[in-house]
């Protein structure tokens, strides 16, 4: 079963971690990096990707003559999507504790995060009646 995991940052400006010490910086990344090793050694992992900040976001819509209408930025956000990881396990646990380890990444000083990671199955077909 594939799952998306999405991880929901804190707002309080594009990327709070910009402000972080040089060092709190490099421990979260090396994380990070760490983490996405360990998926990919494990066949778990498809994709992962980290996503530009909420200033730099849109949202779209067809117009009445099908042309796009944007709307955005969103600054003023409470939390955004900071980033995702797509991952292939037996069960929806497996996908439950792969959130949790990523929940937990480093922050200032080292103290995990907790951040929310938002899980949720990728269909494989239209959902049963």
């Amino acid at each position: 079963m594939k799952y998306m995991l999405m991880m929901h940052t804190p707002s309080g400006g594009p990327y709070q971690i910009a402000s972080w010490p040089r060092e709190d910086i490099q421990a979260h990344i090396a994380f990070m990096k760490n983490f996405a090793r360990k998926l990919t050694a494990s066949g778990e992992l498809v994709a992962a990707e980290g996503l530009a900040g909420p200033d730099q976001a849109k949202r779209v819509r067809a117009g009445a003559d099908g042309k796009p209408i944007t709307d955005g930025v969103f600054p003023e956000t409470k939390e955004f999507l900071a980033g995702y990881w797509i991952v292939d396990v037996d069960s929806p646990e497996r996908a439950y504790a792969i959130a949790a380890e990523a929940s937990a990444a480093p922050g200032p000083g080292g103290v995990p995060l907790n951040m929310p990671i938002e899980v949720r199955q990728v269909m494989a077909g239209a959902p049963e009646v």
